[in-house]
């Protein structure tokens, strides 16, 4: 009965607060953040933890009062609740005989696989059924058409065929999370490409920028330095000038 009323309280729409904040006192925290610093750390960790990425040393031995201030460890097998629903840590696609439907293909091992002599390709199983489902809808249709009343084997059988049909899809999803990852993948390697792209880009033409702006500089030191020369002979010619006037 307790259990099921915290269950309650957890999947509520606005919940209450649990009943262990009341345990993060400064006192418990001082407490705790002591035991951990008196903790001996391990001689393979010579580099000083990251508190933003790595997870308090957990301490083996508390008092009840501490206990609620560590996390508790992560589930390995089993199941986990997650605000007030329960979640399986192995939850592997159950086949159609364990729910108690017939399975109207060989399970395939692999996308391309022959089993017995047999082509189990999925797409040919999934184009098979595709076809039955025709098939059956017309005959559905003849049946509502001369003797409504025998609908319901039809149904049954059609309902059979959308359930297999719909489990083999299933089959393909982990294939379609890999591909998804891989474009993905792709597309942000295409985009730091690009990026990379055009940074050599602008670096060229910063480059071309500041090439011709040295070499204008360069001209133009060369043009001042011509012109003082140009100077200094003028004035070397005026002083030998004076000088034969009045030596």
């Amino acid at each position: 009965m307790e259990e099921q009323q915290q269950q309650n309280v957890l999947a509520a729409a606005f919940p209450a607060p649990p009943p262990f904040w009341q345990s993060f006192t400064p006192e418990n925290l001082s407490s705790i953040s002591s035991l951990r610093a008196a903790e001996p750390q391990s001689s393979s960790s010579k580099v000083e933890p990251d508190s933003a990425t790595e997870l308090p040393i957990r301490l083996l031995e508390l008092p009840a009062e501490l206990r609620w201030l560590q996390p508790p460890e992560p589930p390995v097998e089993g199941i986990y609740r997650c605000f007030g629903d329960l979640y399986n840590m192995n939850d592997p696609l159950p086949n159609l005989e364990e729910q108690g439907i017939q399975q109207l293909y060989t399970p395939p091992l692999t996308p391309t696989s022959n089993t017995g002599g047999k082509h189990t390709d999925r797409a040919l199983i999934l184009k098979r059924i595709a076809k039955s489902l025709l098939l059956n809808f017309l005959e559905l249709v003849g049946i509502m058409s001369v003797n409504p009343e025998q609908y319901q084997e039809k149904i049954q059988d059609l309902r059979t065929l959308f359930i297999n049909f719909h489990h083999l899809l299933n089959e393909y999803r982990p294939h379609q999370a890999r591909e998804s990852l891989i474009q993905m993948m792709q597309t942000q390697l295409e985009r730091s490409r690009a990026e990379t792209q055009g940074i050599r880009e602008m670096k060229m033409k910063v480059e071309g920028i500041l090439e011709g702006l040295s070499q204008a500089k360069l001209a133009e030191e060369k043009e001042n330095e011509e012109r003082g020369n140009e100077v200094v002979e003028d004035g070397r010619d005026v002083w030998e000038a004076l000088e034969r006037e009045f030596g």
